[in-house]
């Protein structure tokens, strides 16, 4: 049948945005080019933006909505109000033709032919400048769910029509220059997808936070996608890396396990509202909401889209997709892919660092949104009533946003919730208006009391902290389009795996010394021993502790074996296909005896900086299987992830036996030496490492030197020692020539030599001093790596004179 008003799906490209809307457009375009390439999208059809026009040409509307909009005032919130719902009313008292009508129920008849009588409808507005690059108008306009009658649907496509004038609709119009009367309405009628049954969610083909384009980040929780749009529920989040993915390596980079406390179901019997929420079961909190095998095809989803999108706008289109998962036939669905809208449109590069002069008294923490920092005085709003009180310049605090909230948004320093994930309304605006948010603290309405002063800091990683009162800030502005690059290279000391796609941006040749220890103590936080026997921890608490760690995971060892090449493997992707040289754990015996569990198994030592610790822990009875779970780690890592990129290093190797043992150990755990292009460095910090460099070269690929320690055994300081610790210099002229003759001797054999020491970061004549030496490598803290650059870049231009 053939219909003026009406296009189904398959007869709708990208190229029709006039006629359809962005939504619709998009829907069309990947239902007719990738459901051949396994990517599912519910078959409907699009009421055209025609129709509208019909409908207000039918009832003589235009005259009444110029009257009521085109003196709008946007800034006055009260008048906006009235504006837009007179707007409202007009369009809904226009009603809808018959012979519009009937082609609607025609068309619902035909959708109901391919899926059967129990079909029911997802009906979506679509406006005609929706989901551009520049501009993603998500959320103005109205959706309604589980449509299941003729009736509720024509009264759905009336009040989709009539939201084309909500006040956040008219106010974000507005406020992008767009014409009212240019912009017109179509809506989406497709086939429901029953996710109130499972799970549903949002992804995006970068990262939101960093802008780094080389992973798939998607966040999910249980029943209707409102949820996790609008912020009222902290998500499950995962990341695939997206270059490894696509050679066939299909591992879920990291997960994280959000609380999901409640979830969107539909209301049964009286109820006028359509959908509720309810809470969710402590097994459904404590597990994730997708397979590890529907994420993996979300994932596979995301690429295909942002190729196909990419390949139509001619350059690379990060894209931001809403997904679900169907209870009932078990699959997984698109229902919505737009541009991503901000890290997308970022222009030049200029590199932005936040950097806070001082502490204060934490009032919550959350999710860390926006990198930066920002000041102002505290405004909480618990409803809707009381937004026109906000003031432009203060910290909105509220439980969660929705599009409602978006004109005092625009005027917030910075947005705090109590509810939310990274991929929620409150963190996508804020991201878009370029502030700060703090999203998910759970209690920032309580701590928080409207008019007290607050530094908002996003700048740590994911986690963002409130403090209370005013904390004096700089940012440092670099532009790195104008920085070349120097001979020797320039690496990053890295142990948090948060930082890791920010810290990607820096000018790098990658990752000299990625820290386990870090990763251990934050994402594992017990001792590997006490996982392989948890009987033998002695407090009752502690024991309590490790078993509410490991739930859901098939097992203790699972958990860390897990959880350790999930922090890596975030290292190892946000620089790849750089090398990041990754040394195994370095604990010292008393450090690991502050792991939870630790105290069982470590024995106290007098001087734990030459005691049990490095190399000579792996190989030993006392330490071997907890060696052995690094390793699988680190096998799963290289082998699982495909993240081939990942060099390991031994740290604190005394003697060439030591040497020889670790590796066959490391042999036999699967990581043997040169096999997959596996290289294994030494860390070169005691003096014997430097004094038999030639045999230590016999068996390692690379040195890095260890100034830190090396200082401390060369001139016999303890560096933690208050009373001599004035006595501790890197510069000092043994150390010197210690360190030169390590360069030399890794030079002579081979051999890779750097330094991931902290001499380079704190003293520019030490990078001067290891530049002359010819060292190929110096391994860097992010926030010196510039400086460090611009001098090292002098020294080469001095020598090359």
């Amino acid at each position: 049948m053939s219909y003026q008003y009406i296009r189904f799906f398959d007869e709708i490209s990208i190229d029709d945005i006039p006629l359809v809307g962005g939504k619709n457009a998009s829907l069309g375009e990947m239902y007719q080019k990738l459901g051949s390439q396994g990517v599912q999208v519910p078959n409907g059809f699009a009421i055209t933006a025609e129709a509208y026009r019909y409908i207000l040409d039918s009832s003589h509307s235009w005259d009444a909505l110029h009257a009521t909009l085109d003196g709008l005032q946007i800034h006055d919130m009260t008048n906006l109000a009235q504006c837009g719902r007179k707007a409202r009313e007009i369009v809904y008292a226009a009603g809808i033709p018959e012979d519009l009508q009937s082609e609607i129920i025609s068309a619902y008849q035909q959708l109901q032919q391919q899926y059967g009588e129990g079909l029911s409808l997802a009906v979506r507005s679509s406006a005609t400048a929706e989901d551009l690059p520049t501009a993603s108008f998500a959320g103005q306009q109205d959706t309604y769910l589980n449509i299941d009658s003729i009736s509720a649907l024509l009264e759905s496509c009336r009040r989709c029509f009539a939201s084309l004038f909500t006040d956040r609709a008219i106010h974000y119009r507005m406020d992008h220059g767009f014409d009212h009367f240019s912009v017109a309405l179509s809506i989406g009628v497709m086939k429901m997808v029953r996710s109130d049954l499972a799970s549903s969610g949002v992804m995006f083909s970068l990262d939101t936070e960093s802008g780094f384009r080389d992973v798939v980040f998607i966040t999910g929780a249980y029943g209707l996608g409102e949820n996790v749009v609008q912020g009222m529920v902290d998500p499950d989040e995962f990341y695939v890396h997206k270059p490894t993915f696509m050679q066939g390596h299909h591992c879920i980079l990291r997960r994280l396990l959000g609380a999901k406390k409640i979830k969107m179901v539909y209301s049964q019997g009286t109820t006028h509202e359509a959908t509720k929420n309810v809470i969710t079961s402590a097994k459904e909190r404590q597990q994730f909401c997708l397979s590890d095998a529907d994420v993996l095809t979300l994932a596979d989803y995301a690429i295909k889209i942002e190729q196909m999108y990419s390949q139509i706008a001619g350059e690379n289109r990060p894209m931001d997709m809403e997904w679900a998962k169907d209870g009932l036939d078990g699959e997984l669905y698109i229902v919505q892919a737009r541009p991503e809208t901000v890290n997308s449109q970022k222009q030049g590069m200029l590199l932005e660092e936040y950097k806070l002069q001082g502490s204060a008294k934490i009032a919550t923490t959350g999710h860390a949104v926006g990198g930066k920092i920002a000041q102002g005085v505290a405004h909480v709003i618990t409803s809707t009533e009381n937004l026109s009180e906000f003031k432009a310049g203060e910290v909105l605090v509220a439980d969660t946003t929705s599009p409602d909230w978006e004109p005092i948004m625009k005027i917030a320093s910075a947005i705090v919730t109590n509810r939310g994930g990274r991929t929620c309304h409150a963190a996508i605006i804020a991201r878009e208006l370029g502030i700060p948010a703090v999203i998910g603290c759970d209690d920032a309405t309580a701590q928080i009391k409207t008019g007290e002063a607050l530094t908002i800091s996003c700048t740590s990683g994911d986690t963002g902290i409130v403090y209370r009162g005013k904390i004096p800030f700089h940012v440092e502005r670099t532009d790195l389009a104008e920085l070349p690059r120097p001979k020797t290279q320039l690496m990053l000391n890295l142990g948090n795996p948060d930082l890791a796609f920010k810290s990607s941006f820096l000018p790098n040749d990658g990752v000299g010394l990625a820290r386990m220890e870090f990763i251990i103590t934050e994402y594992i936080k017990v001792h590997p021993m006490a996982l392989l026997y948890p009987d033998k921890v002695k407090s009752s608490k502690e024991r309590q502790e490790i078993a509410q760690l490991v739930q859901g995971y098939n097992s203790p060892t699972d958990y860390f074996v897990q959880r350790l090449s999930e922090g890596v493997g975030m290292i190892a992707a946000a620089f790849y296909p750089k090398p990041v040289v990754v040394r195994m754990s370095d604990f010292k015996s008393n450090e690991y005896a502050s792991l939870l569990g630790g105290s069982a198994f470590e024995a106290k030592e007098e001087n734990p900086m030459i005691g049990f610790r490095g190399a000579s822990r792996y190989t030993h009875p006392a330490y071997q299987e907890g060696f052995e779970l690094e390793c699988a780690a680190m096998k799963r890592v290289r082998d699982e992830m495909g993240l081939n990129n990942v060099i390991l290093m031994i740290p604190f190797c005394r003697r060439i036996d030591e040497g020889k043992r670790v590796l066959a150990k490391m042999a036999e755990c699967g990581l043997r030496q040169g096999k997959n292009g596996l290289k294994i460095y030494v860390m070169c910090e005691i003096p014997n490492n430097v004094i038999q460099v030639d045999e230590f070269a016999k068996l390692f690929d690379g040195f890095s030197i260890g100034s830190n320690d090396l200082t401390q055994l060369t001139l016999g300081v303890d560096r933690d020692s208050q009373i001599v610790a004035f006595d501790f210099d890197e510069r000092d002229p043994g150390v010197k020539a210690f360190l030169k003759m390590a360069v030399e001797g890794a030079k002579r054999n081979g051999r890779h030599s750097g330094i991931c020491g902290q001499a380079p970061s704190d003293y520019p004549e030490m990078a001067e001093f290891l530049v002359e030496c010819g060292i190929e490598s110096m391994s860097l803290t992010p926030d010196t790596i510039i400086k460090t650059t611009l001098n090292v870049l002098e020294v080469e231009k001095r020598l090359a004179e």
